[in-house]
C-alpha cells in the first residue's frame, strides 16, 4: 500500500510539475490539444473535432434547396472511386451539373444534413467576406493597409501590408505553417483560448505583396480586420451576407477560440455539409450572382480565381487553382481532403468530404487524390 501511495504521489507530482511548466513556457494550449485530439487517438485535427470546442451559430434563413438533375443518381461510382473513397474515408461525394445535383452519396453514417469540419475551405468564405466588405464600402479596396484596422501593423515594413496581401497569402510574416508540430503557432492558434493575443506575436519579416507563401495566419489577421471593419462577428457577417442569401438549408457552426474571447478561427473550421459548402462554388462560378441577386462584385470574383503571382499559379485570393485534362478548376480546399472543385466551362461542381487525403507533393503541387476525384467524376459524367 505504501508503495502504491508513493507511486501515486510521484505521478501526481510529476503531472502538476508538467502543467506548471506548460503554463510558465506559454504552451498550456497543449493541455487542450491532449484533451481534444491526442487522447482520442489522433495526431492532428480531425473531421468531427468541432464538437470538442466552443462554436458560434451561423444562422440559415429561408432554405433554397438544390434542384435534382433528371439523371440524378442514375450513374454509379467507378470501381476506382469506390476503392479510393473506402481507402481515404470519404463521408460525402457530390457532383452538381448545370446547377442541379447529378450524383450524391454518403458514407460512414453521414447524410446530406451531417456536419463536418471544413478546415481551410473556410478561407475561401473569409475571402468572400472581404469582397463583400469592399462592395459595401466598409473596406476601401484590396490595397487598404491592415494598419488602418490593426495597430500592430502601423510601423516599419508591416505598414506596407494590405488586406489584399492577406487574402492572397503574401503577407511576408513569420507564421509557421506546421500542422503536426505541437509547438508551432499553427497548433497554438488551433488550441489556444485567446486567438487575438496569439496573433500579436505575428510579425512581418519580408516585404509584403511580393510573393505567395501559404499562411493560415494571414486569414486569421484578415478575420480580425473584418471584425473591426464591419462591427460584427464573422459568424453574424457570414450569416447575413451569404449563408442566408445563398439559401443554406442548415445552420452552420463556426469554431471559436473560446466562449470567453469569442474569436472565430478565420483560417479554419466551419462545420457544415456538402450541399451547403457547394453554394460558394456556384456563387463564384456565376461571378457573384445568386438567383438574380448580386452578392459579390464580378470583378472581385474574377480577380480571386486568377493567380496573383505568375510564379505561383496555384493560388488567387482565397481560392486554389488547378489545371488538368485541359480544364481549369478553382477550388476550396481543406485539411484531410475537404474539397469543393469547380469547372465553370463544363458547369460542374464536385464536392468531397472525408477523413484522410494523400500527402501534398510540394508547395506548388496538389495531392494525387484531387486528380483521382476529378478523373473518376468525369468518367461518371461521360466526358
Amino acid at each position: 500500500m505504501k508503495k502504491l501511495k508513493k507511486i501515486t504521489g510521484w505521478f501526481v507530482g510529476t503531472l502538476v510539475l508538467l502543467v506548471a511548466i506548460l503554463y510558465l513556457t506559454g504552451t498550456d494550449y497543449l493541455i487542450s490539444a491532449v484533451r481534444t485530439v491526442y487522447l482520442k487517438g489522433h495526431v492532428t485535427a480531425y473531421l468531427d473535432d468541432y464538437k470538442e470546442f466552443d462554436n458560434r451559430i451561423v444562422k440559415a434563413g429561408t432554405p433554397q434547396p438544390w434542384s435534382f438533375h433528371e439523371a440524378y443518381n442514375k450513374a454509379s461510382e467507378t470501381n476506382r472511386l469506390i476503392d479510393f473513397n473506402n481507402e481515404l474515408g470519404t463521408v460525402a461525394f457530390l457532383i452538381i451539373k448545370n446547377d442541379s445535383i447529378w450524383f450524391e452519396k454518403y458514407y460512414d453514417g453521414y447524410d446530406e444534413n451531417s456536419k463536418s469540419n471544413s478546415f481551410s475551405m473556410v478561407k475561401s468564405m473569409v475571402a468572400a467576406l472581404l469582397g463583400k466588405a469592399i462592395m459595401q464600402g466598409k473596406i476601401e479596396s484590396l490595397d487598404q493597409p491592415v494598419g488602418d484596422f490593426l495597430p500592430n501593423f502601423k510601423e516599419g515594413v508591416g505598414a506596407k501590408l494590405t488586406v489584399g496581401d492577406l487574402a492572397s497569402m503574401a503577407s511576408g510574416t513569420d507564421w509557421d505553417e506546421a500542422y503536426y508540430s505541437p509547438f508551432s503557432i499553427t497548433t497554438q492558434a488551433y488550441f489556444d483560448t485567446n486567438l487575438r493575443l496569439v496573433m500579436q506575436d505575428v510579425e512581418v519579416v519580408e516585404t509584403p505583396g511580393e510573393r505567395y507563401k501559404y499562411s493560415s495566419g494571414d486569414m486569421q489577421l484578415l478575420g480580425m480586420v473584418l471584425e473591426k471593419a464591419t462591427g460584427k462577428s464573422l459568424s453574424a457577417y457570414l450569416s447575413d451576407e451569404f449563408w442566408k442569401p445563398l439559401g443554406a438549408e442548415n445552420d452552420a457552426l463556426w469554431q471559436l477560440d473560446s466562449e470567453e474571447f469569442g474569436m472565430e478561427k478565420a483560417y479554419c473550421c466551419l462545420a457544415s455539409n456538402a450541399r451547403d459548402f457547394a453554394r460558394f462554388g456556384k456563387l463564384y462560378k456565376d461571378f457573384g450572382m445568386w438567383n438574380g441577386t448580386r452578392l459579390l462584385d464580378s470583378t472581385f470574383v474574377a480577380k480571386s480565381i486568377r493567380p496573383r503571382f505568375p510564379e505561383s499559379p496555384q493560388y488567387g485570393y482565397g481560392w486554389w487553382l488547378y489545371q488538368t485534362m485541359n480544364k481549369s478548376f478553382f477550388m476550396m480546399r481543406g485539411h484531410l481532403g475537404q474539397l469543393v472543385m469547380v469547372e465553370p466551362t463544363d458547369n460542374v461542381i464536385i464536392v468531397r468530404l472525408g477523413h484522410e487525403k494523400f500527402p501534398d507533393e510540394g508547395e506548388a503541387k496538389f495531392s494525387e487524390d484531387i486528380q483521382i476525384y476529378i478523373e473518376e467524376a468525369y468518367k461518371m459524367l461521360g466526358y
